[in-house]
């Protein structure tokens, strides 16, 4: 079905999502929004969470995006039901935990993993709650790090605090682990920082390569698939910012047009 691809996020997170789904989909147009006005979602009630989520749903509906992607644990912990039952039959919805899960499911069955994540995230209890649902017998460490998308975010501009990564990862919850989450989509920018932490003794698990392979199988088991070059993508962001636009030229490795969402 020749219609765009919805992926939102909080800000430039799930700009690794909309990367690795462009690197195994050329042919399907994204229309990205990154409410970058609102970040970081991670610190944010539950409520607030929905209202933005169900907003940005009513924008790539507009759009006629046949699926919509919420590259954002914060806001599928928070609003993934909601969204669904909202968007109804007029989009697919999906997120990046389904696939995370399912690939906990079939790689580490039986052993201990450690999640990092934002406090929205790992306070809501999503991923040990579909970890139980499929009888892993898996012992899930989860860590909330706030302070790690906000540096994120600034990082395009003030470089990366390696001091703040290793005090999370030495944090006594997380050790005697076999694999490491990482529960959010702005944490792929840090994972070679993580993975020095480690020694590459550990597996760093992120969800962007598995997303957009999930993506892709939904998408032929559908027959949604575009059968033809889409053209140009579209970035529509609710602030404009220089870390935003400098996270897109990096990640797309060319200069894309942003587009300022006005109420």
């Amino acid at each position: 079905m020749n219609r765009p691809i919805g992926i939102f996020d909080s800000g430039i997170g799930g700009l690794t999502v909309a990367r690795a789904v462009k690197d195994l989909l050329p042919k399907e147009a994204i229309v990205y929004f990154g409410d970058t006005a609102n970040l970081p979602y991670g610190d944010k009630d539950t409520a607030t969470i929905q209202d933005h989520a169900l907003r940005i749903c009513d924008l790539l509906l507009k759009r006629q995006c046949k699926v919509i992607l919420m590259a954002c644990n914060s806001a599928a912990a928070a609003a993934y039901d909601l969204v669904q039952a909202y968007v109804g039959k007029r989009a697919a919805v999906l997120n990046v935990i389904d696939p995370m899960v399912n690939h906990i499911g079939s790689q580490f069955k039986g052993q201990p993993i450690g999640l990092i994540g934002t406090r929205q995230t790992v306070q809501s209890g999503i991923y040990a709650r579909k970890i139980q649902a499929l009888r892993l017998d898996v012992q899930l460490k989860a860590l909330a790090t706030p302070l790690l998308v906000p540096m994120i975010e600034a990082s395009f501009t003030q470089g990366i605090n390696q001091e703040i990564i290793d005090n999370y990862l030495q944090s006594p919850v997380l050790q005697h682990i076999e694999a490491l989450i990482l529960g959010c989509t702005h944490y792929p920018a840090i994972k070679t920082q993580i993975q020095t932490f480690y020694q590459h003794r550990l597996a760093v698990l992120d969800a962007t390569t598995m997303t957009a392979t999930y993506l892709r199988n939904f998408l032929v088991y559908h027959q949604l698939l575009s059968t033809y070059y889409q053209g140009q993508d579209h970035f529509v962001v609710s602030a404009l910012t220089a870390d935003f636009e400098k996270a897109t030229r990096i990640f797309f490795g060319e200069a894309v047009h942003l587009e300022e969402l006005t109420d």
